[in-house]
């Protein structure tokens, strides 16, 4: 007789990522996820990638695209693979799974803010406690994993006004971009959108750094160019990387804005101390998830890729 007996689910890196806190104690409870036993692959790191392995198979370089895609910006998809960030188009691996479940989450919280804003149901906002947790790694990740839906136009904001880093991520350079437009506003924000030749994902420089960069933001202007992007396209989603909450101060002024946050938590470095307190620093969002970054593999444990024939395929650790 067959064994019908229900196979327990494996849950997401963001169910998982509370495991490692305990918040039982904590006012701030209903943040955090459900704790697992299961071992948590990782998802990738921040510091350091240059000696890792490519996260997937090394394409062949891109050629000029036609059509809506024609005059975008060229991205180098074998630079993408050295970074170990996720390469549109490549072969379906471990790091591409873990980001399908991540997404996956953050598109039901997403379904969930819509049916009382829809306008805030299409921001995100990415962050981590201190700097170096993998941050704007994730939100590039999450980023070109959202763009491979048919039914998004995803908007990468770099919003880390003292360290920008996500046009060099992409290997373009930086130019006029959201903190410009905020700060005169003679500038249209569309005419700084950075359309790639990627399909569905466009970025937003960070633009000229000034130190009133956090009065900027929590100017009304901010909400007035948010609505334009958004309406310039009824499909687009925003995702802003922020700076670490407890290192700069406009990632608490952003969690205003938002529908909901990423807050990357590295395994190996952040205390629950830090996150208790960059949650609190937050709490002007009601919906905030964990993502757990840089975790160590348990040997022998069950891996992403291997249903597609790519379990050798090493996770970016």
């Amino acid at each position: 007789m067959s064994d019908l007996t229900p196979r327990k689910v494996r849950p997401s890196l963001l169910e998982r990522a509370a495991a490692t806190y305990d918040f039982k104690a904590d006012a701030r409870a209903p943040y955090a996820l459900p704790a697992v036993d299961h071992p948590t692959p990782a998802i990738g790191a921040a510091q350091p990638r240059a000696d890792l392995p490519p996260a997937q198979p090394k394409p062949a370089r891109p050629v000029a695209r036609q059509g809506h895609l024609a005059g975008a910006a060229t991205i180098d998809r074998v630079m993408l693979a050295e970074r170990g960030l996720l390469v549109p188009g490549a072969a379906v691996g471990a790091l591409a799974e873990e980001f399908r479940l991540v997404k996956r989450q953050l598109l039901a919280t997403a379904r969930s803010v819509s049916k009382s804003d829809a306008e805030l149901s299409r921001l995100l906002l990415v962050s981590s406690a201190r700097p170096n947790d993998g941050k704007t790694y994730c939100a590039v990740n999450l980023a070109l994993s959202l763009a491979a839906e048919r039914d998004l136009e995803v908007l990468l904001i770099d919003a880390d006004f003292a360290k920008p880093d996500v046009m060099a991520q992409f290997g373009l350079a930086e130019q006029a971009g959201l903190l410009d437009a905020l700060a005169d506003p003679s500038i249209d924000v569309e005419a700084c959108v950075v359309r790639t030749d990627i399909p569905h994902l466009s970025l937003l420089p960070c633009g000229t750094r000034t130190p009133a960069d956090t009065e900027l933001v929590a100017s009304a202007r901010t909400g007035t160019l948010i609505t334009q992007l958004l309406t310039a396209d009824p499909k687009r989603l925003l995702i802003f990387d922020s700076p670490p909450v407890l290192a700069a101060s406009p990632a608490s002024v952003l969690a205003a804005q938002v529908g909901q946050i990423m807050l990357v938590v590295r395994a190996d470095r952040t205390s629950e101390s830090d996150l208790r307190a960059a949650i609190n620093l937050l709490d002007s969002c009601e919906h905030i998830q964990l993502l757990l970054n840089a975790v160590a593999l348990t040997p022998g444990g069950r891996r992403f890729g291997d249903y597609y024939g790519y379990g050798q395929e090493e996770d970016a650790l």
